[in-house]
């Protein structure tokens, strides 16, 4: 029996490497955050007509009695408060966020998302398209980030957008994952303004004047000089701006006869007298992290575990690391190294309980051989509680760590009553190891039964997900079922057997009265 237990316990414990590990479970909180990319340059008038359509594939893909409200967030965000508190992912005109929220009554949030990613990518192939957390809790989870996994090219070499641009290309070909893209935009069209510094010179101009004309122009007075005119009646303070109108800035020889004016002289001069202007391209965006420029390849998980997508992701970056640029580097943040963080401490952390228990035991037993018996408990209940997530197709995560830490302390505790009420026998009714053994199965059999009972029957509705929210706490109360239930056998069958061949030619070591339970 010993040799089947061990062999069946050995066998479970490979089932770890068919169960996937995300950091915390996905939570279905009825909410969807699109976010739309058009080309780089797109003003921002056809940027609204192809969230538009966006919006109406939305509609015909959703039925209407679940969507609660659909909200378009369109361009840059207005003041840098909005951008210092945010993902930044709104860069330029050409961008776009639908904000979906559901009604409580609604289907798969998640299958949404799959259905919308496919048919947008059909009916718009020239168009970016991703989702980005829209809950509180996956906001939180990512610490900022607009993605789980945001692998960050760091370095001031040219070549960097080219590296960036192979690892989207590479890591969209990863299995599970999602949602690939570049964070930045990194050909966006501008007009640069050559001046030609000797002839501006000649005519009393400098390159500074052009520029603060330039500014002032296109800008508007609010940015070199800023003007406020108070409303005596009411007391508020309204902003005055001189700015040439947009629309009068609508092709290239408009923007060359921009007036350069310099404060004291009195004939203004047209910006083609002073300079050129060529077509160019640029970054849109250049994001900074401890300083450095970085370009950030973000990547999201579709029914795939965050575990594996992150090891793959790992894979390639390793390959790219060797063929990286002088001063150039790579590094992994976001969900997936805090989650590597995480189970690191908590593995370490649930087997330093594992010996103090043993420890602490050792001490109240007056003896190592006992505690090693009781222990003996825990394969069985880490068995149970691999083939309980396998069962359920539930993910290793935090929580369910968690749940295995419970699961080692009421299974030791259990173990306990039965080792004890053997040593009592063999002491009191000067019983063998055998006998003793099997009186404290048969003895110990309702209390521990009870114990375990108790615990898995308080915990069943939490495994079933139930309510908002339900999601996240499931895989804690699934682990504690599944990890009693084998632990409970383990302790009333295996135990007894190793205590009756361990102990067989061993005298019970005395406990005194004030340390027996």
């Amino acid at each position: 029996m010993a040799g089947l237990f061990a062999g069946f316990v050995t066998f479970s414990l490979g089932l770890f490497w068919l169960i996937g590990m995300d950091f915390f479970p996905t939570v279905d909180a009825g909410q969807l955050r699109l976010h739309v990319r058009c080309p780089a340059g797109t003003r921002l008038e056809e940027t609204e007509r192809r969230l538009a359509d966006i919006e109406d594939v939305i509609r015909q893909t959703i039925p209407a009695g679940e969507i609660d409200t659909v909200i378009d967030n369109l361009g840059l965000p207005q003041g840098g408060v909005n951008f210092a508190f945010s993902d930044a992912s709104l860069v330029t005109s050409a961008d776009g966020e639908i904000l979906i929220a559901l009604k409580p009554v609604h289907a798969s949030t998640t299958a949404y998302a799959e259905k919308l990613r496919t048919i947008l990518g059909k009916r718009f192939p020239d168009l970016t398209v991703f989702f980005q957390p829209a809950d509180i809790v996956s906001q939180i989870l990512n610490f900022g980030l607009a993605a789980p996994i945001d692998v960050q090219v760091v370095g001031r070499d040219p070549r960097n957008v080219g590296i960036a641009e192979d690892l989207v290309r590479r890591i969209a070909a990863i299995p599970g994952a999602a949602d690939v893209r570049l964070q930045q935009v990194p050909r966006y069209p501008e007009f640069d303004v050559d001046v030609d510094r000797w002839m501006a010179r000649q005519i009393g101009f400098t390159e500074s004047n052009v520029a603060q004309s330039m500014l002032v122009s296109l800008s508007g007075t609010a940015q070199a000089n800023p003007n406020y005119w108070l409303n005596v009646q009411t007391g508020v303070n309204y902003p005055v701006i001189v700015q040439t109108p947009q629309y009068r800035i609508d092709s290239v020889d408009a923007l060359a006869t921009t007036p350069i004016a310099v404060p004291g002289q009195p004939r203004p001069q047209l910006l083609t007298n002073l300079a050129s202007i060529r077509r160019n391209v640029a970054p849109g965006v250049i994001s900074h992290y401890n300083v450095q420029p970085v370009l950030d390849v973000l990547a999201a998980c579709d029914r795939a575990d965050l575990w594996s997508v992150s090891s793959a992701v790992e894979r390639i970056v390793d390959e790219v690391r060797p063929t990286l640029p002088r001063g150039t580097f790579i590094t992994i943040r976001g969900q997936a190294e805090t989650m590597r963080s995480s189970f690191t401490a908590l593995a370490g952390g649930m087997v330093l309980a594992v010996v103090l228990v043993y420890l602490l035991m050792a001490v109240n037993f007056q003896s190592w051989l006992d505690p090693l018996i009781i222990l003996m408990a825990l394969p069985g209940a880490m068995a149970g509680v691999l083939w309980m997530l396998l069962v359920t197709q539930t993910n290793i995560s935090i929580p369910a760590l968690m749940g295995a830490i419970m699961c080692v302390g009421v299974a030791t505790s259990n173990s306990i009553l039965v080792v004890q009420f053997a040593n009592e026998q063999r002491e009191e009714e000067e019983l063998d190891a055998h006998d003793a053994a099997l009186a404290a199965g048969t003895t110990r059999l309702r209390p521990v039964i009870m114990t375990a009972l108790a615990m898995i029957l308080g915990m069943l509705p939490m495994s079933l997900g139930l309510g908002e929210g339900g999601e996240q706490n499931a895989p804690l109360g699934r682990v504690v079922i599944g990890g009693l239930t084998l632990a409970t056998f383990a302790t009333l069958l295996f135990v007894p057997v190793v205590y009756s061949v361990l102990r067989r030619k061993q005298a019970v070591t005395e406990i005194p009265p004030e340390l027996r339970a």
